[in-house]
C-alpha cells in the first residue's frame, strides 16, 4: 500500500496525474470494460464521494478546500464515463441475467430496490428529486449569490487593505497575503457557481440514461434475444436501476458536500465543533424539547417507550450542559485607597463574608443614576494570583511603581496623568493582567509572579533555562527565570526585572502611546489656570482668540506625535499669534511645532550639533505633493505600490541608522510632513518626521540617505 501511495505521489508531482485521468475517462467511454473493472471503478467512485464530503466537513473555512470545484467536475466526469461504460455492458449482456454488469450494480439493484424494479424506480426518482431540486438547486443559488456579493465587495476590501497598509497597520507580506485571499475567495465562489451547473446536468443526464437503458434494453432483449417481455423488463430494469442508484448516491453525497462548503462560515473550529458549541450551548435547547417529548410519551396510544426514552436522553444532555457550563462571574468588591490614585483590593472570594451578607440582606432598591458607573480613565485588572503584587500587606510593590510611573510621565508630558484604578477580575486567568484606557483594552498579558523576567536586549552570550516569553512593553524575547538565577542572567547580558516592574513598564508604555486620549477639556483648563499664575494677560486674551476645543485638538495632535506639552508658554503664544489668521487645528499644530523645534530636535538627537537626516528624491517629493492635492493630507491619492515601496525604503534606512546607534529622522517640506508622519507612525515608530522649518538655525544637517521612487 505504501508503494502504491508513493507511486501516486510521484505521478502527481510530475504533472501527469490529470492527463492520465482524462485518458482513462475517454477509454471508459470508448473501450469495452469487463464487469470486474466496473466493480472496481464504482467502488472508487463511492469512496471518492465519502472522502470529499469529509474533507468539506473538517475544513475550517471554504478556502481551506479551494480545489473542491475542480474535484466536483472530475467526479462528475467519472460518473458519466462509468454510466457510458455500464450502459454498454447492460445492453450487450443484460439478457444473461442481473449479474451481467458486475456485483456492485447487481447488489444495488437487489438490496436497495429489494429485487423489485418498481420499488427501485421509485427510490431512484426520489433520490434524483432530492439531489436536483433540493440540494443542488439550493447550493447553486447560494454559490451564485456569494460570488456576486464577493465580487461587489472586492474594491472595498482592496481599499481597506491599502488604507491599513498606508497607515502602517499591515506589513508588505500581510497586505499581499490578504489581497491574494480576496482574489482566491472570489475565484472559489465563481468556480462553485459553475461547478453546480455540472451537478445539475449530471442529475438530468441520470434520468435520460435511465429511460434510454430501459427502452433500449427492452427492444434488444425482446427483438434480438427473443426474451419474454416480463423477463426482459425484469433484467434490464433491475440492471438500469442498480446502475442509476450506484451513480446517484455518490452524486447526492457530492452535492451535499458542495452545499456544506458554500454554507460554511469561516471559523477556528471544524463543522462538528461549531454545531456542538452553537446548537447545544444552552441547556434549554434540550430541556424544553425533552419536556414536550415526555408529555407526548404519557399520552395513551403513542409509542411511549420511544418518546420517553428520547425525553430522558434530552434531560440528561441538558443536565450535562448545565453542569459543565462556566460559572457566572462574580463582581469584585474594591475599597478606594487614597494612595497613588489606585484602588486597594478585597478579593471576591476572600474573608469579607460579613460585608457580603449585609449587602445580600438589603432590600432591592429602584435604579437611579447613581447605579451608572463611569468608565475608568485608566484601569488595571489582575487575576487572583497577582493580588500579592498590589497588596501592601503581602509586600506588593506594584502600587508604588505605578505611582512612580505617573509622576515620571506627568513631568515628561507636561500634564497630570489620571489615577490608575486597580481591581481584581475573576474572569481573567489567574496569572494575567489587563490594561484599559477609557474602557478600551490596550493589553492583556500572562506573567509569572514568582519569577523574574530576563530580557534579551539584542545580544547575549549564552542561554538560560526558564519559561520562554515576551517583554509586553517592547516585544523583546525574554525568559521567566527563578530569582536565584538573576546574577547568572545578568552575567550573560540579560536585563533582569521582577514581575512588578514588568507590569509597571507595560503601563508606562501604553500611557505614553495613549497620552492624547488622557488629555481632555478639564485638563486643558487646568493647564491654562496653571499658566495664568505667571502669564495672566496671555491666558486672559487666549479664549477670545481661539476656542478651548481647538486648543485641545492642537495639544492632542502634539501628544499623538510624541511631543511633550511642558512648554505651555510657547504653545499659548503661538496659538494667540496664529489663531487670528485661522483656526485649522492642523495648521496651528504645524505652527506650534516650529515654535517647539529646538525642544523637538533635542528630544531626538540630544545636544549634538550635527543632525543626520534622510531626505526624499525631488521627483518623489513632487509625486507626494500631487497625492496631497488629489487625496488631501490623508494621502488617499497615493498609489498603493508606491506607498509599499516607500515604506520599505524608509524602513531599511531607519534600520541602518539604528544599527549605527544614531537617531532616524526623515526631513521633508512642511506640506508633506503631516501625511508622512501618519504614514510611518505605526509601521516605523522609531522614525521621526520633521519639516525644514522645524530645524533650529544653529543645527547642522547631514544627509545620510536619499529615498527615491
Amino acid at each position: 500500500m505504501e508503494n502504491i501511495l508513493t507511486g501516486l505521489g510521484r505521478i502527481g508531482r510530475s504533472g501527469l496525474g490529470v492527463p492520465i485521468l482524462l485518458i482513462a475517462l475517454l477509454s471508459m467511454m470508448v473501450l469495452p470494460m469487463p464487469p470486474v473493472l466496473l466493480d472496481l471503478f464504482f467502488t472508487f467512485n463511492i469512496t471518492l464521494s465519502l472522502v470529499v464530503i469529509l474533507a468539506g466537513v473538517y475544513a475550517k473555512k471554504p478556502l481551506d478546500f479551494a480545489v473542491f470545484p475542480t474535484i466536483l467536475l472530475l467526479a462528475t466526469l467519472i460518473r458519466l464515463a462509468l454510466n457510458v461504460a455500464s450502459t454498454r455492458v447492460v445492453l450487450l449482456d443484460g439478457h444473461t441475467g442481473t449479474g451481467a454488469a458486475g456485483n456492485v450494480i447487481e447488489s444495488f439493484g437487489n438490496f436497495v430496490a429489494g429485487g423489485n424494479y418498481t420499488v427501485g424506480l421509485v427510490v431512484f426518482i426520489v433520490l434524483v428529486i432530492i439531489n436536483f431540486i433540493v440540494v443542488t438547486k439550493g447550493a447553486g443559488r447560494i454559490s451564485e449569490v456569494s460570488a456576486r456579493f464577493t465580487l461587489d465587495a472586492m474594491p472595498g476590501k482592496q481599499m481597506a487593505i491599502d488604507a491599513d497598509f498606508n497607515a502602517g497597520l499591515l506589513t508588505q507580506e500581510e497586505a499581499k497575503e490578504r489581497r491574494e485571499e480576496i482574489v482566491r475567495e472570489a475565484d472559489f465562489y465563481g468556480s462553485m457557481d459553475g461547478a453546480s451547473k455540472f451537478v445539475r446536468g449530471d442529475a438530468i443526464a441520470g434520468i435520460l440514461i435511465l429511460v434510454i437503458n430501459i427502452v433500449g434494453g427492452l427492444i434488444i432483449g425482446v427483438a434480438q434475444h427473443d426474451m419474454a417481455f416480463s423477463d426482459a423488463m425484469h433484467n434490464y430494469t433491475l440492471l438500469t436501476i442498480g446502475d442509476g442508484l450506484v451513480a446517484q448516491i455518490p452524486s447526492l453525497v457530492l452535492s451535499t458536500a458542495a452545499a456544506l462548503m458554500v454554507t460554511r462560515v469561516s471559523s477556528s473550529q471544524d463543522m462538528g465543533a461549531q454545531i456542538l458549541s452553537q446548537l447545544f450551548s444552552d441547556p434549554r435547547s434540550l430541556l424544553i424539547p425533552g419536556a414536550v417529548l415526555g408529555a407526548l410519551g404519557l399520552i395513551p396510544g403513542m409509542p411511549n417507550m420511544a418518546f420517553l426514552g428520547l425525553a430522558a436522553l434530552c434531560g440528561l444532555g441538558a443536565y450535562y450542559i448545565s453542569k459543565n457550563k462556566p460559572a457566572m462571574s462574580r463582581e469584585t468588591i474594591a475599597a478606594p485607597s487614597v494612595q497613588s490614585g489606585t484602588q486597594e483590593l478585597i478579593p471576591a472570594d476572600g474573608e469579607n463574608t460579613a460585608g457580603r451578607a449585609l449587602i445580600e440582606s438589603q432590600e432591592p432598591k429602584e435604579l437611579s443614576w447613581d447605579d451608572v458607573v463611569p468608565v475608568d480613565i485608566i484601569g488595571l485588572e489582575v487575576g487572583y494570583k497577582l493580588i500579592p503584587l498590589v497588596d501592601k500587606k503581602q509586600g506588593g510593590q506594584l502600587m508604588h511603581r505605578i505611582k512612580g510611573v505617573r509622576k515620571k510621565l506627568t513631568q515628561e508630558l507636561g500634564f497630570l496623568i489620571p489615577s490608575v484604578h486597580i481591581r481584581d477580575n475573576l474572569e481573567l486567568s489567574p496569572s494575567s493582567y489587563r490594561i484599559s484606557v477609557m474602557g478600551v483594552i490596550m493589553g492583556e498579558v500572562q506573567i509569572h509572579v514568582d519569577r523574574d523576567m530576563a530580557i534579551n536586549p539584542g545580544q547575549v552570550f549564552g542561554t538560560i533555562e526558564g519559561i520562554p516569553g515576551k517583554d509586553p512593553a517592547f516585544g523583546l524575547d525574554a525568559v521567566w527565570i527563578d530569582p536565584a538565577q538573576k546574577d547568572q542572567a545578568q552575567t550573560l547580558g540579560y536585563t533582569v526585572v521582577d514581575a512588578s516592574t514588568v507590569v509597571a513598564t507595560h503601563v508606562s508604555d501604553i500611557l505614553q502611546k495613549q497620552a492624547a486620549q488622557l488629555l481632555g477639556r478639564e485638563e486643558v483648563q487646568l493647564l491654562l489656570d496653571n499658566l495664568s499664575k505667571t502669564m495672566p494677560k496671555l491666558v486672559e486674551e487666549l479664549p477670545d482668540i481661539i476656542p478651548p476645543t481647538i486648543i485641545l485638538r492642537v495639544l492632542q495632535n502634539l501628544l499623538n506625535e510624541n511631543i511633550p506639552i511642558r512648554d505651555m508658554r510657547s504653545i499659548a503664544e503661538t496659538l494667540a499669534e496664529q489663531g487670528a489668521k485661522g483656526q485649522d487645528p492642523a495648521i496651528l499644530t504645524a505652527a506650534v511645532r516650529v515654535a517647539l523645534g529646538r525642544m523637538i530636535v533635542q528630544k531626538i538627537n540630544g545636544i549634538e550639533q550635527e543632525l543626520p537626516v534622510i531626505v526624499l528624491d525631488p521627483e518623489l517629493e513632487h509625486i507626494l505633493h500631487d497625492a496631497i492635492q488629489t487625496g488631501g493630507e490623508s494621502g488617499a491619492g497615493l498609489e498603493p505600490g508606491l506607498a509599499e515601496k516607500l515604506q520599505t525604503s524608509l524602513m531599511e534606512c531607519t534600520q541602518r541608522q539604528e544599527a549605527e546607534g544614531k537617531s532616524a529622522v526623515l526631513l521633508v517640506s512642511a506640506p508633506l510632513r503631516p501625511m508622512l508622519a501618519r504614514f510611518v507612525r505605526f509601521a516605523i515608530q522609531t522614525l521621526s518626521v520633521l519639516s525644514y522649518n522645524e530645524i533650529p538655525d544653529d543645527k547642522t544637517v547631514k544627509v545620510v540617505a536619499s529615498v527615491g521612487k
